[in-house]
């Protein structure tokens, strides 16, 4: 395992107010959102100076609902999902690539969804 496993590795947030959302960090703590990114659902990333990564975007669907959703950087996508399966999450997104960022899985437990993130 190395040291940046199981860390905060992605925060995205869902909103269908995107710029109002992108000028609230930018104006209050100086973060700086590059344009959308159409591999990852458009959203407009901002990197911070530890390494996290946050995504704003709209929602992809009608039926998609605000949220922020947190990824864990893992170096292991199929034993992480087996793990946190073993513990009662149900996977709601089975392990998607991103060209060119990794390989993604979602998960929900207790109503919360999360994600794992395979760099």
């Amino acid at each position: 395992m190395n040291n940046t496993e199981h860390t905060l590795h992605y925060l995205e947030i869902v909103t269908p107010d995107v710029k109002a959302m992108c000028d609230l960090y930018t104006n209050s703590f100086g973060w700086d959102f590059q344009p959308e990114k159409p591999e990852l659902g458009n959203a407009r990333v901002a990197k911070l100076k530890d390494g996290l990564q946050i995504g704003i975007r709209a929602p992809m669907q009608p039926t998609e609902k605000p949220t922020m959703r947190m990824y864990l950087r893992v170096s292991d996508l199929t034993a992480s999902v087996k793990k946190v399966t073993q513990q009662g999450a149900k996977i709601l997104l089975e392990r998607m690539e991103i060209p060119g960022h990794g390989i993604i899985a979602i998960y929900e437990i207790g109503g919360i969804e999360c994600g794992l993130w395979q760099v």
